[in-house]
């Protein structure tokens, strides 16, 4: 079967495709909702512009694919998009559970709700990606880049995001507790009101960082950079924040009890009784 034989199928009235063989296909604009092409082999297909929408991708083969399409509803259970390229695709409420998509390109596309636990996103590209209340339970996020990405209220509960760069990301609400966030880059994150208890963000990158009224209890900040970070109503009780840098850092009103600030720099840091250490 090639690629113009599946459409007039699907045209007929045809939706089940599964475990078709079209490697490098030519799908742009092709209208696919609904079918169900679990197990196909679409490696380095052309899907650019297609209707995906509750399309049943499960444990497909999309490596290197071009997904800039919309994949609403889309089911993606175990699929491997590593390398593809999906910039601005959008995967509203869709299942990539387990996938693999590492390496691949994501830029500005929307996962608003989406289920991405267990998946494979080491070195993806999600700068400016919409990743709204979506599930990142237990999810590879390795060196991945998710600047200016919008996750409020996402669920990261145990992810790994070591050495991930987070600048400027909004993760107000966010659950990450668990979370392994070594030598992440989050400066001027935005983690107000997150849960980030039994976290390990040891020499984490926090300047200037947005910490109001967030749950940091029980958490690894050893040498963590958290200049100039605002730490409003913050509680950080039995943290150990041995070596980390607090310098300007704003602590009024944090929860401090047992907390661990041995050979921190608290230069200009304004503390919970709103006193300024000199």
């Amino acid at each position: 079967m090639d690629a113009g034989e599946l459409l007039q199928r699907y045209a007929n009235g045809e939706r089940d495709f599964r475990g078709v063989s079209l490697p490098s296909a030519f799908l742009g604009g092709a209208n696919l909702s609904g079918a169900n092409l679990r197990e196909a082999d679409l490696g380095g297909a052309n899907l650019i512009g297609a209707d995906l929408t509750r399309t049943n991708l499960r444990e497909c083969n999309l490596g290197d694919s071009h997904l800039e399409a919309n994949l609403t509803e889309a089911n993606l259970i175990g699929s491997d998009l590593s390398g593809s390229n999906l910039t601005g695709a959008i995967l509203r409420n869709a299942s990539l559970r387990a996938a693999n998509l590492k390496g691949a390109v994501l830029k500005a596309v929307d996962l608003s709700y989406a289920v991405l636990s267990e998946a494979d996103l080491r070195d993806t590209d999600l700068s400016r990606a919409r990743l709204t209340e979506c599930n990142l339970g237990r999810a590879k996020l390795m060196n991945a880049i998710l600047t200016e990405a919008d996750l409020q209220g996402a669920n990261l509960t145990y992810a790994i995001l070591m050495g991930a760069n987070l600048e400027s990301a909004n993760l107000s609400d966010a659950i990450l507790n668990g979370v392994n966030a070594t030598n992440v880059n989050a400066s001027n994150i935005d983690l107000s009101r997150a849960k980030l208890s039994s976290a390990n963000l040891a020499n984490i990158n926090l300047k200037g960082a947005n910490l109001r009224a967030a749950h940091i209890t029980w958490t690894t900040l050893r040498g963590a950079d958290l200049s100039e970070a605002k730490l409003y109503r913050a509680q950080l009780c039995w943290s150990n924040l041995t070596g980390a840098k607090l310098v300007e850092a704003i602590l009024i009103d944090a929860n401090l009890n047992e907390a661990n600030f041995r050979n921190a720099d608290l230069r200009g840091a304004v503390m919970p009784n709103a006193g300024s250490t000199e």
